[in-house]
């Protein structure tokens, strides 16, 4: 898959996935996902489950930084019972990080 963003959502699926999956991977935190988290009784878990098993459904938004994009990811994950997690993440595959900006359930949006 090429690098060059954005995305259309098949191909921010496979990537994010990706991405998720390598050991090496840093994740940055922002202070607002961990107030959300903390919020809806989230954990560090449950967002990995989601970059690694969700699905991106919609375009992405341009993010702050040039030619980088955030992308929301969803999928059930081990503790949301049977509620819907999105995940709003930053990913740049060119040197193997990933900002996560948000989560909340898909049925408050």
């Amino acid at each position: 898959m090429a690098s060059d963003q954005p995305w259309k959502p098949p191909e921010a699926t496979i990537e994010i996935r990706k991405l998720a999956r390598d050991e090496r991977l840093p994740l940055t935190y922002t202070r607002h996902i961990r107030e959300r988290m903390a919020e809806r009784d989230l954990t560090t878990g449950d967002v990995l489950y989601v970059l690694k098993h969700g699905f991106v459904y919609e375009a992405p938004e341009e993010s702050t930084r040039l030619r980088y994009y955030k992308y929301r990811i969803e999928s059930r994950s081990p503790n949301s019972g049977s509620r819907a997690v999105r995940v709003v993440a930053i990913p740049d595959i060119n040197n193997c990080e990933m900002k996560l900006v948000t989560v909340m359930y898909v049925d408050e949006s």
